[in-house]
C-alpha cells in the first residue's frame, strides 16, 4: 500500500511502514510539513497515497469532503501519540479486509481498543 504521513504523526511512523513493506513517505520528505490540509490531500490523490494522521483537523475537512478518495487512518484516544504504538496498530490492522475498505475510499480512526471505519464521502448527496 501506499501512505503519505502528515507531519502530526513522527517521521518514524513513515519509516516503519516501508520496513514492513509499504510505500511510505512523510511529509517532511516531500516539503509539505507546512503545507495546508487540502495540499495534503490534493498530493495523496495525485499519487493515490491513503492520509495517515492523528491531526483532528482532518475531521471537519472530510465531512465536507465530495469525494471517495483519498483514504484517511486517523489514531485517536492514545493511539495518537507513540509512533511505535501507531507502527505496531497498523501492522495488527493492515489485514486484507482493511485494505479493501481503504481502497475503496474510507476514513479509518484506529484507536488503542477499536477501529472505527466510514465510506467516504462521509456526506452522500
Amino acid at each position: 500500500m501506499k501512505f503519505l504521513i502528515d507531519n502530526a504523526l513522527s517521521i518514524a511512523v513513515s519509516e516503519g511502514l516501508k520496513r514492513l513493506g509499504h510505500d511510505s513517505v512523510h511529509v517532511r520528505e516531500i516539503g509539505l510539513q507546512h503545507a495546508e490540509d487540502q495540499a495534503i490531500f490534493d498530493k495523496a490523490l495525485e499519487e493515490d497515497r491513503t492520509i495517515v494522521s492523528a491531526d483532528t483537523d482532518f475531521g471537519w475537512l472530510l465531512a465536507n469532503w465530495p469525494h471517495k478518495k483519498p483514504s484517511v487512518i486517523l489514531f485517536r484516544k492514545g493511539a495518537e501519540r507513540d509512533p511505535v504504538q501507531q507502527i505496531e496498530l497498523l501492522k495488527i490492522n493492515l489485514s486484507d479486509q482493511l485494505k479493501e475498505v481503504i481502497t475503496s475510499g474510507s476514513v479509518v480512526i484506529i484507536e488503542s481498543a477499536r477501529i472505527r471505519i466510514r465510506e467516504l464521502p462521509v456526506r452522500k448527496k
